[in-house]
C-alpha cells in the first residue's frame, strides 16, 4: 500500500470518527429541556416595527429569563404555563413537536401551546437567538422563559419542565 493510499485511509477513519462523535452529541442533546440563563444586558437591535421582548421587568430579572407578552406572541398566554414552538414549513420534527405539545396541553390544565412561524417572525427569532427549528420555550404564568429545548422534545421532558414551574 502506497503512502497516498495510507494517508487517504487515515483521513477516512478520522472523518468517520468525527462524524460519529457529532451524531452521538446531537442525539444526546436534541430535545433536552435546559434552564434559561439570565438575559443579556444589552438588547439586540431590531427593526422599528418589530415586537419588543421585555427584559427589564423585575419578574424577568428574578427568574433569569426573558419575559414574553401575549402581544409579542400574538396569542393569549396559558393561566399556568405556555409552550411556545418556533417552526418552519418544511420541518418534519416540527410536526411531531406540535403533536407532542398539543397532547401535553390537553393533559396539563392551565397550559397553552403557541406555534410561531420562524420565517415570518425573523426579528423575534433573532432577539431570542433561535438557531434551529423546532425550538420550544416553556414560559411560566407571567411569560418568563424558564426552559428551552432545541430539537424534538420528549413528552416526559416537557411534562417534567412544566412540573418545575407550575406551583403545586
Amino acid at each position: 500500500m502506497g503512502a497516498g493510499a495510507m494517508l487517504g485511509l487515515v483521513l477516512l477513519v478520522v472523518v468517520l470518527a468525527l462524524a460519529t462523535a457529532f451524531g452521538l452529541y446531537r442525539r444526546a442533546t436534541d430535545g433536552r429541556m435546559r434552564t434559561v440563563a439570565a438575559p443579556v444586558a444589552a438588547p439586540i437591535p431590531v427593526a422599528d416595527d418589530a415586537p419588543e421582548v421585555d427584559v427589564t421587568t423585575p419578574t424577568a430579572a428574578e427568574h433569569g429569563g426573558e419575559r414574553l407578552t401575549a402581544q409579542v406572541l400574538g396569542a393569549d398566554l396559558g393561566a399556568q404555563a405556555t409552550l411556545v414552538q418556533f417552526s418552519t414549513a418544511f420541518c418534519q420534527p416540527c410536526r411531531a413537536t406540535r403533536r407532542i405539545l398539543d397532547e401535553v396541553t390537553t393533559m396539563v390544565p392551565g397550559t397553552s401551546h403557541i406555534e410561531i412561524d420562524a420565517e415570518a417572525h425573523l426579528d423575534l427569532v433573532r432577539q431570542l437567538d433561535i438557531r434551529r427549528t423546532p425550538t420550544v420555550l416553556v414560559l411560566d404564568a407571567r411569560g418568563v422563559i424558564a426552559k428551552r429545548a432545541v430539537g424534538l422534545p420528549r413528552k416526559a421532558d416537557v411534562i417534567a419542565a412544566l412540573g418545575e414551574i407550575i406551583p403545586a
